[in-house]
């Protein structure tokens, strides 16, 4: 039973792990993009906006920052 029970686990444990990490990565480019455009004043984004999600609200926010950053850089 135990011999079952690990591979299992595992496989269940990985595809969180993943899912945490697409969810970073979505959020960071909607906040890249949103950050960017604000800053330099090109338009409005559309965003998927899954701040129900703790990974995509930590993207959010460091993809925000560092895309006004980008923009600040260019100017």
């Amino acid at each position: 039973m135990h011999i079952l029970l690990v591979p299992i686990m595992a496989m269940l444990l990985s595809g969180c792990i993943g899912d945490s990490d697409d969810r970073f990565d979505v959020g960071y480019s909607d906040g890249y993009a949103v950050g960017y455009n604000t800053e330099c004043k090109i338009r409005t984004t559309l965003i998927e906006g899954d701040f129900d999600s703790q990974h995509y609200s930590r993207g959010y926010s460091s993809g925000l920052y560092d895309g006004a950053a980008a923009c600040r850089r260019l100017k």
